[in-house]
């Protein structure tokens, strides 16, 4: 690059993989300029005060067992963690039929066994639990660095979700709460995702009860401050004007000294020049920047495959956590909704009383369409169907519609739709030309997350400080 460049490396998207990445590269003697197209930083991780000094995290919020980045960053920036309340009995509402328990669905104790039986036949469970198992053991041979070179990707990638559940369940009510899962992890129904990607991505927690539990789970525990804090911390050390908000990328151009990124106002972009850039942006979304020269066709055809889920996530703030009171744990999964999920998502001290309800995948799509009063009437209903008539009558309601955002367009992740992953998964990480791909979706380990959106960041870092002579 020309003794003009104002970088080293352009970082695109001021998110945790954006801000690790220059984090890294900072901490090398590289200089990084993050563009950012919001008026603040976090990207999916996003805090809304609730008063006194407290908040909710209407983005990203856990943090479990084996998220080992995540951890080690936390403790680096001096932000601690608390539990997740998860005392009392959980809620399970399936195909018309309620239950209460304590534990987990994949626990096979008598006693819960027992319980559940109330809302869910003992043959529903073991049916459940069957597959679950089956989905375990069928995750673990899919390579995380190439999972299309697994034994069996092509006849796991040209299926959806949905026709393997069918195929290996034999009651409704298993269906169902596979459905209730997917919803809850991936933000879609069963039948818009490969089951090569739910294979990935299970292998790539550890399981499939780490996904979807609270203790020794992927919602094991929380940030204290919220964990958009980890993001605003990250930004509050960069140096001045390596940090630039309101400057959406345009498009991005690659020469033989390096990339000019044009950013800003459509009718008038500013223009940066640097030796090297990372995108650090989920793929839906980077294929929507310009590229000159353009995208090889198979990088630009993945990113028209992966598309972001859908999520409404809603705050019912209380006085207090009265459902504590009746021996509750704010934890319910039902199929009724139309939020389907809810978690107790009180502050560490427990006031003011939090319940956080999820809208996702279809049901999350049809409420984005109707009036915002409608939607939180239906969801208070709900909440005072399964916690009791307080439920109704919430101090504060909060709730933040991601597919509604310009700059996220869905949550929680992208996922790969059938025949993706073999017909596109080289392109996901591979650099082209001077540009570096980050963002959670291109993560091996805990893809989709906040601890792969630190592996990718570091990612990206370590290849452009590579290919610059600076190894990290």
């Amino acid at each position: 690059m020309s003794g003009d460049a104002e970088a080293d490396v352009v970082v695109v998207g001021a998110g945790l993989a954006g801000l690790v990445a220059a984090r890294r590269l900072a901490a090398q003697g590289v200089r990084p300029v993050v563009l950012e197209a919001r008026d603040r930083v976090g990207g999916r991780l996003l805090n809304e005060p609730i008063g006194d000094g407290k908040v909710v995290e209407i983005g990203g919020q856990w943090i479990g067992p084996t998220q080992h980045r995540i951890a080690a960053l936390a403790a680096e920036l001096g932000i601690g963690t608390f539990p997740s309340y998860d005392e009392g009995r959980h809620l399970i509402e399936v195909r018309g039929r309620r239950a209460s328990y304590t534990g987990s669905l994949a626990d096979t104790r008598p006693g819960l066994v027992r319980d559940l039986a109330r809302g869910i036949s003992p043959l529903a469970l073991a049916d459940f639990e069957r597959a679950r198992a089956r989905l375990d053991r069928m995750a673990r041979a899919v390579p995380l660095e190439q999972p299309w070179t697994a034994a069996r990707a092509g006849s796991w990638d040209n299926q959806t979700f949905e026709s393997w559940v069918r195929r290996n369940t034999v009651t409704a009510a298993a269906r169902t709460l596979f459905e209730l899962a997917t919803e809850a992890v991936w933000a879609c129904e069963p039948g818009e995702v490969s089951l090569l990607h739910i294979l990935f991505y299970t292998h790539s927690a550890g399981g499939f009860d780490r996904l979807v539990g609270t203790e020794n789970g992927a919602q094991q525990d929380r940030f204290v401050g919220g964990s958009q804090l980890l993001a605003l911390n990250m930004a509050a050390a960069m140096s001045p004007g390596d940090l630039r908000l309101e400057a959406p990328v345009r498009r991005i151009c690659q020469d033989r000294e390096g990339v000019i990124v044009q950013f800003g106002a459509t009718h008038a972009p500013a223009s940066l020049r640097a030796r090297r850039a990372i995108v650090a942006v989920p793929p839906t979304l980077a294929g929507r920047i310009a590229y000159d020269p353009p995208l090889p066709a198979l990088r630009d055809q993945l990113t028209q495959r992966m598309p972001q889920g859908a999520v409404i996530k809603t705050m019912a703030v209380y006085d207090r956590p009265f459902w504590r009171e009746a021996g509750l744990s704010g934890q319910a999964t039902t199929d009724v909704g139309p939020a389907r999920v809810t978690f107790d998502n009180s502050p560490p001290d427990g006031t003011p009383g939090v319940l956080l309800g999820f809208l996702e995948g279809r049901v999350a799509r049809e409420w984005c369409a109707r009036p915002a009063a409608e939607r939180r009437a239906a969801v208070l209903a709900g909440h005072a169907r399964l916690f009791g008539p307080r439920a109704r009558g919430p101090e504060q309601f909060v709730e933040r519609a991601w597919a509604e955002e310009e700059w996220t367009r869905g949550c929680y992740g992208c996922v790969m739709t059938p025949g993706g992953w073999t017909g596109f998964g080289p392109a996901l990480r591979a650099p082209v030309g001077r540009l570096h791909w980050a963002g959670s979706e291109t993560a091996t380990v805990w893809s989709g997350y906040m601890d792969g959106a630190v592996q990718s960041g570091e990612r990206a870092a370590a290849e452009a400080l590579a290919a610059l002579g600076r190894p990290d």
